[in-house]
């Protein structure tokens, strides 16, 4: 059941360019007040780029308070490529235990950690396209890691980013990695890292998939609702 806002919405393509850095700005301020997401915490507590990889990576299909519990686990345990090669991949499966397809990550971080002590010395290599080339490791697990490990500039698109850029009306793609490519063109340099971490909060509890929590909004005023059937 749609509620009434307390404000008018312009019809889509009725108003000039979407205010994208005082939207963010906006919702800066308010996803203070949010969970931010476990990757974010690792990276501000660990300030280090092998543990944002592997965090980013039993996280994926993964519930953060999942992926908290099992990424401390196992850094306890082995906290360099060169320790996870010493364990072997039941331990590790075990440690990450029940992060979603926890058997087939243990393989990929075994086989991750393996290419990065032969061809790298044992470190994170810092550039993207060197990322993408390592198993397991896809665009956002590669920006991820360049954002929050190395604080590089990089756009990390999720399901939450490419969905609320399309909703508000910011930009129009089908896929996260077209979104990606498009904000690159379109987005200000200076929210390029922010903007993961700032729409990750702000989708999970506001802007969420289905009926989203419009009535309580801070940027419904400037969001063209695309594709929204129902909110709240």
């Amino acid at each position: 059941m749609n509620d009434t806002l307390p404000h008018t919405r312009p019809r889509p393509g009725s108003r000039g360019p979407f205010p994208i850095s005082d939207t963010l700005t906006r919702l800066s301020r308010v996803a203070k007040s949010l969970e931010i997401p476990v990757v974010s915490e690792v990276a501000g507590l660990e300030g280090d780029p092998f543990k944002v990889l592997v965090a980013t990576i039993i996280s994926l299909r993964t519930k953060d308070e999942v992926t908290a519990v099992a990424s401390r686990r196992l850094f306890e345990h082995a906290a360099s490529p060169r320790a996870m090669l010493e364990l072997p991949r039941e331990r590790i499966a075990e440690l990450i235990f029940p992060a979603g397809f926890y058997r087939v990550k243990a393989g990929q971080i075994l086989s991750l950690c393996r290419r990065l002590n032969d061809a790298f010395g044992g470190r994170v290599p810092d550039d993207l396209e060197t990322l993408v080339s390592l198993d397991g490791v896809g665009r956002k697990t590669a920006n991820l890691t360049l954002t929050e490990g190395f604080k590089k500039p990089g756009i990390c698109v999720d399901i939450h980013v490419h969905r609320i850029c399309n909703r508000w009306g910011y930009i129009r793609t089908d896929t996260p990695d077209a979104t990606e490519m498009r904000l690159r063109k379109k987005l200000p340099k200076n929210w390029w890292i922010p903007i993961n971490p700032i729409l990750v909060a702000f989708g999970r509890h506001i802007c969420r998939p289905v009926s989203p929590h419009c009535s309580r909004c801070p940027v419904a005023d400037v969001c063209r609702r695309a594709g929204v059937e129902k909110h709240r």
